[in-house]
């Protein structure tokens, strides 16, 4: 059976349909795809935003009031707050390396953004955020940095099988 006017061979209208949709849903695997990717972006933007707001002396931030500190009791030794930062950058940081590593498309992300926020919190706490803000701001861009590329990395890998589709035909 063939076209009647250029010999080629037809195609039922089931089987163009099906093409067509598996079309369709590889286009729509590929837009959320792109939208995934953009959570690393984002949050690396919070990040920094959480990071500017936590400029020591900056004031963007109101101070404590003097009964709310009262009631939270002492701040820990600023000592115990970084070697906690240390472990928690070491741990996340290896954690981030298995993942890509393992190929893993897991964003993880806004967690790690609460844990560095909760650093620039107790060294301020501790009144000792101006001598350690540089050292949470570095951990937490390595950290959010490598979550970014994580998950683009990921993405970028599944457009490119989901484009290999398209042109391949199924």
């Amino acid at each position: 059976m063939s076209d009647d006017r250029t010999g080629a061979p037809r195609v039922k209208p089931e089987v163009i349909e099906e093409t067509s949709q598996q079309v369709s849903q590889v286009r729509e695997r590929i837009k959320s795809l792109r939208a995934r990717a953009r959570l690393g972006g984002w949050g690396l933007a919070a990040y920094v935003t959480v990071s500017v707001l936590s400029i020591p002396d900056s004031h963007l931030l109101p101070a404590l009031s003097e009964s709310v500190r009262r009631f939270l009791g002492a701040a820990p030794p600023s000592n115990l707050i970084s070697i906690a930062l240390v472990v928690y950058a070491f741990s996340a940081l290896t954690l981030i390396l298995a993942r890509i590593a393992q190929g893993s498309g897991t964003y993880k992300g806004w967690s790690h953004l609460l844990y560095i926020t909760s650093f620039y919190i107790f060294f301020g706490f501790a009144g000792t955020l101006r001598e350690t803000y540089w050292a949470v701001f570095v951990s937490g861009l390595l950290i959010m940095g490598l979550e970014n590329y994580l998950i683009r990395n990921y993405v970028s890998e599944e457009i490119r099988r989901e484009e290999r589709k398209l042109k391949g035909g199924f």
